[in-house]
This record gives C-alpha cells, sequence and structure tokens, in this order.
C-alpha cells in the first residue's frame, strides 16, 4: 500500500523494487510475479510487470490505513495466494497471511520515542518488535540497523539481510549558471554550507549554528520543513555571531537544493540519529564534500569518502568546515571520492539483495505460480 504523496522512504523502497529483475537464479527454473497494491496510486515502471490494486483512502487518514493493513490488504493477499508479502513501512499487520519481509528503516520509534506522538508511540513501541520477530526476513539499508532490530526486538540474526537503497544519481550537475542564479534568488553571498533537514532535535542544528558561529565570513543555509526545534533554531540564528548568515529556505525544490549542494563548500549533516541518512549520498553524487556526524548509520554510509566529526563536537564541526572554507584541493578530492561512493550504490546490488531476501522467505521452494508482493 502506497500513499498517493510518498515520503522520501517510501520512494526509495518504490525504487528498490522497482529494480529488482524478475528472472530466476541460476540453476532454478523458478517464475515469480509482482503485485503493488498502492492505495490510490500507480507504482513505479519496472522490469517486472506492476498490476496495481486500489483501496480509496485519503491520503492523511493514518487510522484508515492501518485499519486497511489489517483488514483489506490482508483478504486481497489471501485471495491471492501469495508466497511472500513484502511489508515496507516498518510493521506486519497482525492479520496477515503467506510469508513476510519486512523492511525496517530504523528503531527511532524505540531509541527515540518522545519524537512520535502518543498515540504512534504506543502503537509502534509494541507492534515494531512484535513484526521484527514475526517475520521471516528483516532487511534494511545498513547494518546498523539491523543490529539495532536484533538487540531492541530480539529478532534472530539469522532473519536479517542488507539491502542496500537503490541511488539514481542525478544525469545532470547543475550548471554554473544555474548555481549561480540559484544563491542570487536566495541571498547567499559568501561560502556556505548545506544542511538539508527538518528541525527535529536529533538533526542537530543548533550545534552547527554554534559551529558556524565560530567560523568568521562562512554561511549556513538550511533547507526542510518546520519541526519542534524550529523556535530554538530561529533563536539561535538571530543572535549577534550569525547575523545575516543563517539562510532558512524551507523545503525547496529538487533542482534548488542540487544547485546548492553543488555551490557548497559542503554538506555539514550533524544529525544524531539516522538510520541511512540519503542526503549523504545525494551531496556526494553532486560532488558536493561531506562532513558528517560520527554516530549511527552515518560512518557505515559514508564509508571514508567524507569527514566524521562527534555529533556535539562543537570545536570540531567549526574546525572541520573552517578547513574545507579555505582549502579547495581537500574539497577536491572529498569530491572525488564522495562521487565514487555515490556510484558504489548501484540498483543491480539492489536488485540481487532482495531477490535473495524474497528466496530465503519463501523458503526456495520449488515453484512455478508463486507471486511476491
Amino acid at each position: 500500500m502506497a500513499r498517493p504523496r510518498p515520503g522520501r522512504r517510501e520512494r526509495g523502497v518504490r525504487r528498490q523494487v522497482a529494480a529488482r529483475p524478475c528472472r530466476a537464479r541460476a540453476g532454478r527454473p523458478r517464475r515469480h510475479r509482482l503485485r503493488a497494491r498502492p492505495a490510490a496510486c500507480r507504482p513505479p515502471r519496472s522490469r517486472c510487470r506492476l498490476p496495481p490494486g486500489h483501496a480509496a483512502l485519503p491520503g492523511r487518514l493514518k487510522a484508515a490505513r492501518v485499519g486497511a493493513e489489517t483488514s483489506w490488504l490482508a483478504a486481497r493477499c489471501a485471495v491471492g495466494r501469495f508466497d511472500v508479502v513484502h511489508h515496507a513501512g516498518g510493521v506486519v499487520p497482525p492479520l496477515a497471511p503467506a510469508r513476510r519481509v519486512l523492511t525496517v528503516h530504523d528503531t527511532q520509534p524505540l531509541d527515540l520515542p518522545e519524537n512520535f506522538s502518543a498515540t504512534k508511540r504506543c502503537w509502534l513501541g509494541a507492534m515494531l518488535p512484535w513484526s521484527a520477530r514475526r517475520a521471516e526476513v528483516v532487511v534494511s539499508s545498513t547494518a546498523w540497523v539491523l543490529e539495532s532490530v536484533v538487540a531492541r526486538c530480539g529478532t534472530d540474526p539469522a532473519r536479517t539481510a542488507q539491502v542496500p537503497p537503490c541511488f539514481a544519481p542525478p544525469p545532470l550537475p547543475p550548471s554554473v549558471e544555474a548555481v549561480a542564479a540559484t544563491k542570487a534568488r536566495y541571498g547567499i553571498g559568501g561560502p556556505f554550507v548545506v544542511h538539508p533537514a527538518i528541525t527535529y532535535a536529533h538533526k542537530n542544528h543548533l550545534v552547527l549554528l554554534d559551529a558556524v558561529g565560530r567560523v568568521p565570513g562562512l554561511h549556513v543555509v538550511l533547507t526542510g520543513g518546520a519541526a519542534g526545534n524550529e523556535a530554538a533554531v530561529a533563536r539561535r540564528a538571530g543572535e549577534p555571531d550569525l547575523a545575516g548568515r543563517v539562510h532558512r529556505l524551507g523545503r525547496v525544490p529538487r533542482a534548488d537544493l542540487d544547485a546548492l549542494l553543488s555551490g557548497a563548500v559542503a554538506l555539514a549533516f550533524p544529525s544524531r540519529y539516522e538510520g541511512f541518512g540519503v542526503p549523504v549520498l545525494e551531496a556526494m553524487a553532486l560532488g558536493c564534500p561531506v562532513v558528517a556526524a560520527d554516530a549511527t548509520a552515518l560512518p557505515e554510509v559514508v564509508g571514508g569518502a567524507g569527514l566524521l566529526v562527534g555529533p556535539d563536537d562543537v570545536l570540531g564541526w567549526a574546525d572541520a568546515l573552517a578547513g574545507l572554507a579555505v582549502d579547495p584541493a581537500s574539497r577536491q578530492r572529498l569530491a572525488a571520492t564522495g562521487r565514487a561512493r555515490a556510484a558504489s550504490f548501484d540498483p543491480r546490488r539492489t536488485a540481487g539483495a532482495l531477490a535473495e531476501a524474497y528466496h530465503r522467505a519463501a523458503g526456495d521452494a520449488p515453484s512455478t505460480e508463486g507471486r511476491t508482493r
């Protein structure tokens, strides 16, 4: 089931499924049919046929979606006699037939419950561990998340599998003219770093602002929506040491964000908690040097192609950003290693890992009629 306006995670899962080739493993003549069950929209195009089934649900009515998962979806899966059902939202519905593959993006409901409403906190706090123990295979994009699932949910490590994200870099980087025009349109002068993140406390905007305050002449561009820490970020941005150097842009078009990353001294990503951290790869693909927090899954994603700083080390962040601002050779080196790192997230890796997870969940039993959702 997919929302009419999917978020970043849902788009990532769609790309994973679209990357999966419909072919048998060597020596095992098997035929798989994939069926997507979106709520009110078509699935992505892929090399597999994905005929949609529809559940007409309001995109923002969460209770209706949860109810549909436990009723409509279960009924459709039972009628379809699927061998494997892939639940991509971190929860297995109570009435889920067939064998189950479960995607867990992170264990944030257990690690940072304060980020969720009371209702969602109670629901996910109970359902995430239960689902992770019930699924035949639990998949995630990073080893860090899988280790967390094992530790927090009691999942058998033998029933976990890492499926890297299907990352698609932009076909062409923004031109020099596009970068200059974007900077002018947003009133950005001088060297700048970019932090693309909603203002949740764990995204760590305040540490970044404290660090930039220690680097004279350096600007910081903050994109992303508003959340619980928005007022605190606004107050800190208005203090004298940052006067005129903080550009709070909110949500910006994808083309503008690409242009900003292409023209930045660095992506500054001090988040204390990430199950993956797609902005890191997006920056690397555009040749933007990356400075990220040495925390949770980020070191695994950076993979030696960027700088790592403790998430709450203000002086460390100031030193790293100040150094890159005056050292074009270091920026060029990180740009080159970052592009190579982003290119390593090949859709073929995703396809192979996801296909293997489906085979494991199905028990790899001979079949000519099996279908995977």
